[in-house]
């Protein structure tokens, strides 16, 4: 896997040449400030209601005492939420044109691995400080700021100068049962994988020969010979109707989770790299062959770790705030509908 090819993969590459058969998306310029505050462990989220500045108030001795002390003597340092005032009326001016819904994430990167932090776990977002939220709370995410070009074999070339972007999706409904990710090496579509393969979809196996038509044809008719590089992994959804939408676009390497195959099997010239039949189908074949997902590592994050240490109580300030101001914008919807 070369710099070029993860550069290529890249949203804002692909997407204008896809954009037809793909979920409608905006995508914004990420400034500066916010890139780093994402990078920031000091704080968690900016303030819930995305209109107003949180404060919050942190004993300076506290590094001296068990337990965190909360008072309004002349020892306290007060710590401002950060605020973006121009670029929060631009996402939110997004979202409004997208449908209210979103589904967010960086140059590459969606944050799946933070859903668990959501108010329903999920990956839908209405407001900046949702996306915030889940941006700050997924290591994949951190992934694509700080080593994007890690699992890369042309480490000694300088690396691409990247601008990052906020990727806005319109928010669909996909059946999970209805994912599937397709490997292709040298502009030849060898190997489809169960894109969930934790659950057990007796429709796929049901299915299976006109799921492995479906996508063969999409990928022969929209995407062969369509895309800047001849080798990448895509994923794709199948709808009730047999319809087949791309979903996105990834690395043929490491950095990408190769699901039901090994990255030993699809690069090594043997059965699936050699086989001229058709693409190799994998997924799960009963319920006694359910896997655990590979994202429940990520529930117990080392954010948590350092508060049961007491090495981070911010976040959990910063979390509990945001929380309690979802909650009062709730309560006061609520009482403004008419009966």
């Amino acid at each position: 896997m070369k710099k070029e090819q993860v550069e290529h993969c890249q949203f804002s590459v692909w997407y204008p040449i896809f954009k037809q058969h793909t979920i409608k998306s905006l995508i914004l310029p990420l400034p500066q400030n916010v890139i780093d505050y994402l990078l920031d462990d000091g704080t968690l989220v900016v303030s819930g209601s995305d209109r107003v500045a949180q404060q919050t108030q942190i004993n300076n001795d506290s590094d001296a005492e068990e337990d965190i002390q909360w008072s309004d003597d002349e020892t306290t340092t007060t710590v401002t939420a950060p605020e973006f005032p121009e670029f929060t009326a631009e996402v939110l001016e997004a979202i409004n044109a997208l449908g209210g819904l979103v589904f967010p994430k960086l140059n590459w990167s969606a944050p799946r691995d933070a859903n668990w932090i959501a108010l329903n776990c999920s990956l839908e977002c209405h407001s900046l400080s949702d996306i915030f939220l889940l941006f700050k709370s997924s290591d994949f995410i951190t992934h694509d700021l700080t080593q994007p070009f890690r699992h890369c074999n042309d480490k000694d070339s300088p690396d691409p100068i990247i601008n990052y972007e906020l990727v806005l999706r319109k928010w669909s409904e996909l059946i999970p049962g209805g994912e599937f990710r397709c490997f292709v090496k040298e502009n030849k579509l060898i190997a489809i994988s169960q894109r969930d393969y934790t659950q057990y979809y007796p429709h796929i196996l049901k299915q299976e020969e006109s799921i492995v038509h479906a996508i063969e044809d999409f990928f022969n008719r929209r995407i062969q010979y369509n895309f800047l590089d001849e080798d990448f992994v895509l994923d794709v959804y199948r709808d009730s109707q047999g319809r087949v939408w791309l979903i996105d676009l990834n690395p043929f390497g490491e950095v990408t989770d190769s699901l039901l195959f090994s990255w030993e099997e699809l690069t090594s010239g043997g059965e699936i790299t050699q086989q001229q039949e058709g693409p190799i189908f994998r997924y799960t074949t009963s319920e006694v062959t359910v896997q655990p997902s590979p994202c429940l590592s990520y529930r117990i994050p080392r954010d948590f770790v350092d508060l049961s240490t007491g090495e981070d109580a911010y976040k959990l300030i910063d979390f509990l705030k945001l929380k309690k101001s979802q909650q009062e914008e709730s309560d006061d919807e609520e009482a403004d509908t008419p009966e």
